[in-house]
């Protein structure tokens, strides 16, 4: 199975989840996707992820100076992206749950 179609349904969830610890900016956020285990996402997924959740009211942003280099717009995840966060995530916790007894039940866990 093409995991990049997994990922396309579920990658708001996982940036929400990796927003819910600590803020980040766009390439902190995709690297922490890819040390999760997420290492088929892409850069242009991420960011247009970022900005939908913007736009959908469940992030907020803030720029931070750099001294290196271009200032770092970063993604936090406020009230609403956490109620976002917990709905989806039960969500994926029943389908997942769901799948695991489909593939039991037909002797596919190995």
């Amino acid at each position: 199975m093409d995991t990049t179609q997994l990922l396309k349904g579920v990658l708001d969830l996982a940036v929400l989840a990796v927003l819910r610890e600590e803020d980040g900016y766009g390439y902190d956020i995709l690297r922490r996707l890819r040390e999760a285990g997420l290492d088929e996402v892409g850069d242009a997924s991420v960011y247009g992820t970022l900005r939908r959740l913007f736009a959908a009211g469940l992030l907020t942003t803030y720029v931070v100076p750099s001294e290196s280099g271009p200032h770092r717009k970063y993604y936090s995840l406020n009230a609403a992206g956490r109620d976002q966060l917990t709905r989806s995530g039960k969500l994926w916790r029943s389908f997942a749950t769901t799948m695991d007894t489909l593939l039991d039940d037909r002797g596919m866990a190995a």
